[in-house]
């Protein structure tokens, strides 16, 4: 199990490749909320937008995972744990305000990245429209 690579992924690489080519700027690797010890694959940090490669085995996949036969129990409770975990990263950055993007290692990779991009588009306008707003009702 060494040999299985926690950042780097074949899919976190391409879908970063992706995102690159459509303009999109990010950090990798990294704590959304510094406070908080989890780390996204991909961060808009002025976004607030979190984006998460999981793969199919270690994140138990409804489509793909298939129990181990070996040692069952223990991957059972870890696969259990991962799952645990990952529901707790969501619901803590989306109390703080982030935006939590999910991808499986499975998908088509182009659709997740236009739904980054998407994502992140939408976030922008809606700040840009939120200060427009401020900028005409400033009271003068």
């Amino acid at each position: 199990m060494r040999g299985n690579r926690g950042k780097d992924t074949r899919p976190e690489l391409l879908l970063r490749s992706l995102l690159h080519r459509r303009g999109m700027r990010y950090r990798v690797d990294t704590r959304p909320i510094a406070e908080v010890r989890r780390r996204a694959d991909l961060v808009f940090p002025s976004d607030r937008i979190a984006v998460f490669v999981d793969g199919c085995f270690w994140h138990g996949c409804p489509e793909h995972y298939r129990p181990a036969t070996k040692n069952a129990d223990f991957w059972r409770e870890k696969i259990n744990g991962n799952r645990a975990r990952d529901t707790d990263t969501n619901d803590t950055l989306a109390a703080a305000g982030w935006t939590v993007i999910r991808v499986w290692e499975h998908e088509d990779l182009d659709q997740a990245a236009a739904r980054i991009e998407n994502a992140v588009r939408r976030k922008r306008d809606s700040a840009h429209l939120t200060a427009k707003a401020g900028d005409h009702w400033s009271g003068h």
